[in-house]
């Protein structure tokens, strides 16, 4: 007999996978055959699953992926990429989260390293860490945005909450003393803190030339340099043109 009472009480507990499934339950004559532990036991484990898929989706939500559909499963090894699979099997796991090091990914333009740390931060949302996606422009724009309204602690503080940051296009041109001071703000709180996915068509190497005072760029480098594992992505075809060849037939 369904107890409309119970079901308006599982609602307003915000229950409302458990209320949908116990009426469900109470109009199939099959659940019958079940005893009650058996049947309980289903409702609370549709509203556990229904609960992680909602968490999940939210995370991936807040993310802002360029690439909302971008996977591990999908990161394509071309010989000329000259990819390393273990490795990248390895990181899908995320333990370089728990353990708060980094990712830089270096490759010409187009050759597929957004879609790459975009697969690692889908990843990171699978397994239920916070994850947003910024390009480096608009980043340090957001920073700088930040300090005219006297929020800038406040911003920093919510970055330095975000389990797995992924800078995009990191470094493509010079950064004035105050860019590159922010960004040694955000490395520094993070550090051993955090993880970050650096997305460059830069190497390493050529890092320190823009990040303005060599004082602040060592001591971003160093915090980078020796907590990261890097990826290489090699070859100059373009990921978006083999796509597009593709789509022509």
């Amino acid at each position: 007999m369904l107890n409309n009472q119970t079901i308006e009480k599982l609602i307003e507990m915000l229950l409302t996978t458990m209320a949908r499934n116990y009426k469900l339950q109470a109009e199939d004559s099959s659940f019958e055959a079940l005893g009650f532990d058996e049947r309980f036991g289903l409702l609370v484990d549709q509203e556990w699953i229904s609960r992680k898929n909602n968490r999940q989706k939210k995370l991936l939500q807040n993310a802002k992926f360029p690439f909302y559909d971008a996977c591990i499963e999908g990161i394509e090894y071309l010989p000329d990429r000259q990819l390393d699979n273990a490795k990248i099997t390895k990181l899908s796991t995320c333990n370089y989260i728990n353990e708060c090091r980094n990712i830089v990914i270096v490759g010409a333009t187009g050759s597929g390293k957004t879609y790459i740390a975009n697969a690692f931060g889908t990843a990171a949302c699978r397994n239920f860490y916070s994850v947003k996606y910024f390009r480096l422009s608009e980043l340090v724009a957001e920073l700088q945005l930040a300090r005219t309204e006297n929020n800038y602690s406040k911003k920093l503080k919510r970055l330095k909450q975000i389990k797995l940051l992924i800078l995009d296009d990191w470094l493509l041109y010079p950064l004035n003393v105050t860019e590159a001071r922010d960004l040694l703000e955000i490395v520094e709180s993070r550090y051993k803190k955090g993880s970050i996915i650096f997305c460059s068509q830069v190497d390493v190497g050529g890092w320190h030339q823009n990040l303005g005072e060599s004082v602040v760029a060592d001591a971003i480098l160093d915090r980078i340099a020796h907590e990261s594992y890097k990826i290489v992505v090699a070859g100059n075809d373009s990921m978006r043109k083999r796509k597009g060849l593709k789509e022509d037939g």
